[in-house]
């Protein structure tokens, strides 16, 4: 299967401008981004080296409440911008499907 970017992007900047007229956003903030994994071999902590090396800040979650795993990659003090999420974005998600893990959204902490 193949991940398509392109609608990946259009998604986030639909969804950045949502939130900015609804609620506003920040000037800065720490970007969340989730991912999941793909497969029962992926191995979370490849990834987490990977974009640690790229300044992402990196947490592996395993809910108890039998929800599926998932990591969290975060670029701290960040300016928030459609263009500034998606690029951070598209760098961890690259990274993510390299390593067995599909995108599952963002956030922002701030």
């Amino acid at each position: 299967m193949t991940h398509d970017l392109a609608a990946q992007k259009a998604e986030t900047f639909a969804t950045y401008e949502e939130l900015q007229s609804e609620h506003g956003l920040p000037e800065i903030a720490d970007v969340d981004y989730f991912f999941v994994p793909s497969s029962d071999e992926a191995d979370w902590r490849p990834l987490a080296d990977t974009l640690s090396r790229a300044d992402y800040t990196c947490e592996y979650i395993e809910p108890e409440d039998g929800e599926a795993p998932y990591l969290v990659a975060t670029l701290m003090d960040q300016v928030v911008s459609a263009d500034g999420i998606w690029i951070g974005e598209e760098v961890a998600t690259r990274a993510a499907l390299e390593h067995g893990f599909t995108p599952d959204g963002w956030g922002l902490e701030g």
